[in-house]
């Protein structure tokens, strides 16, 4: 084998360091990390790791199996292997499987059958109610559904690809060692390694108020023992919105509460205010905007008071904050390799790599594109550029995303404010309707669709939708999009009738158009 040196540069100013190795007779090349090991699998503690991951959530898996699967000796090292068990709550499968979107999927899923029976009566089922909700019993469920999905990771999805799994909390001891401890901060293993991977996710933030310690996060709000009657839910993001109409629709009493004066920042403008229109018209969600808790006082009888800015006080069971997340690297030592921070996050390059070489980090804690399928595709990337041969950066366009809000709002690409200063002229084709099961029990209910068109050259460069099953719908288009897809694509594209879904390949009008980043109205 011939090995040379090569350096790719990537935006953001780190250098990477690969060796090329050459067959002789040019029959095959790959792009490897100079400094591999060994190709066996082996677990001889004498023998470096090739990759030691710390945290076993979606981006650290996927990175530690993928590079297993190309014969590399790997170890993942994560507190906890199974769910519930506080302070930490999450577990193997990281905060999407434990605390967060597969959970909150089942939520959804259970909060919107009250509205379904309440459209049964349009249908002629005459007398169907929703029931009486048990919280107990879904809790119940869901612990065995996770509990499930932590054991199928460490049996199959690691265990049958030869990761080994060390159980403890990971620190670093210089670049090329790990530390693991158990929770009272005892050394358990020490790990040599030639690549660490930082993939240990986000913590939800929670303001600096007084009484801050009475409320609870995205964490244990799926482990509460009872449904509270009342809860207050604090923010503006997905997570506050998700779970002020979960709560809303399992029948508590929600009071929404966000400093802004529009919910979802950065997401399209007009789905915003058309979920606005339909939490107003179809929740009982008391909307607060403009607020902003100052206190949290507990009463004599266990419930809270909020008290906001202005002085105005709510009475509540639980508040649950949902300001934010911050990146998880309390107690990594990250100083003792040199590995930079912005804040608590890690910044990376488009290899994932930090400010040292061998040392990579992937996922939330990166604070690029928090989302679970994201986190996917960073740590894929990096095992196949590490082992596997190939040159992988990361590839951040025309990422998709849902909000499962009722109704959901799923996007990709830009929304109609980035297209406009982006590419400046650009058309926008916009369509809001009463979809037909809403429309026959005679439901307010609405649906709105938006493709955004670069003029120039007839890319769509952003879909924007509010509409039952918006996630689902927007996964096929987010393939059209990122394939390059034009509106005159989606013009010579046959709809699906009768849906919603059709529209999209519909509208042949625009609404309006943008000349030099300026709105025009359409004739």
């Amino acid at each position: 084998m011939l090995a040379l040196m090569i350096s790719f540069k990537s935006t953001t100013g780190f250098s990477l360091q690969r060796g090329l190795r050459v067959a002789r007779g040019g029959a095959q090349s790959t792009f490897r990390l100079a400094s591999s090991s060994t190709t066996d699998n082996d677990n001889d503690n004498d023998t470096p790791y090739d990759l030691v991951v710390i945290g076993a959530g979606s981006g650290g898996v996927r990175s530690s199996r993928i590079a297993a699967s190309y014969g590399q000796k790997v170890a993942i090292v994560e507190p906890q292997l199974q769910h519930g068990i506080a302070p930490d709550y999450s577990a193997i499968g990281g905060t999407c499987v434990n605390v967060g979107c597969v959970p909150k999927k089942l939520m959804v899923f259970a909060s919107r059958y009250p509205n379904a029976m309440a459209e049964a009566a349009g249908y002629g089922w005459q007398g169907a109610t929703a029931g009486t909700f048990s919280w107990e019993t879904f809790i119940e469920a869901k612990n065995a559904e996770i509990t499930r999905l932590n054991n199928v990771y460490s049996k199959f999805v690691l265990g049958n690809a030869g990761v080994e799994i060390v159980q403890g909390y990971g620190c670093l001891n210089g670049k090329n060692e790990v530390l693991v401890k158990d929770a009272n901060g005892q050394v358990i293993r020490t790990l040599p390694t030639q690549n660490t991977v930082i993939a240990t996710g986000g913590w939800p933030n929670l303001p600096s108020i007084p009484g801050i310690e009475h409320a609870i996060s995205s964490n244990e709000i799926f482990y509460l023992p009872k449904q509270p009657k009342r809860i207050v839910c604090v923010g503006g993001g997905f997570i506050a919105l998700e779970f002020a109409q979960i709560m809303n629709g399992l029948g508590s009493d929600v009071t929404l509460m966000y400093r802004g004066d529009l919910f979802l920042r950065g997401f399209d403008q007009d789905v915003r205010e058309l979920l606005n229109d339909e939490m107003e018209t179809n929740t009982q969600i008391d909307l607060q905007f403009n607020t902003n808790p100052a206190e949290i006082i507990k009463n004599d009888d266990g419930s809270l008071t909020v008290v906001t800015e202005d002085g105005a006080r709510v009475e509540t069971d639980v508040v649950l904050m949902a300001t934010g997340r911050n990146g998880k690297i309390n107690g990594l030592n990250l100083e003792s390799a040199g590995v930079e921070t912005q804040g608590s996050f890690i910044p990376v390059n488009d290899y994932s790599q930090t400010n040292v070489e061998g040392v990579y980090a992937v996922g939330d804690v990166t604070n690029r594109i928090a989302l679970t399928p994201v986190a996917l595709m960073e740590g894929h990337s990096l095992a196949d550029t590490l082992f596997g041969g190939m040159d992988r950066p990361v590839d951040h366009d025309f990422v998709a995303s849902t909000v499962f809000t009722t109704p959901e709002i799923a996007t990709v690409g830009y929304t109609e404010e980035q297209a406009a200063a982006k590419f400046q002229d650009i058309t926008v084709f916009k369509t809001k309707f009463r979809p037909m099961a809403h429309s026959f029990p005679k439901t307010e209910t609405y649906t709105l669709f938006k493709v955004i068109v670069d003029t120039a050259t007839d890319k769509v460069v952003g879909v924007h939708l509010a509409t039952d099953g918006a996630g689902e719908m927007m996964q096929g288009m987010a393939v059209a999009v990122k394939m390059g897809a034009t509106k005159a694509d989606l013009d010579r594209t046959i709809g699906i009738h009768p849906t919603s879904a059709e529209e999209l390949v519909t509208m042949r009008s625009p609404s309006y158009h943008y000349k030099n980043g300026i709105k025009v109205e359409s004739e």
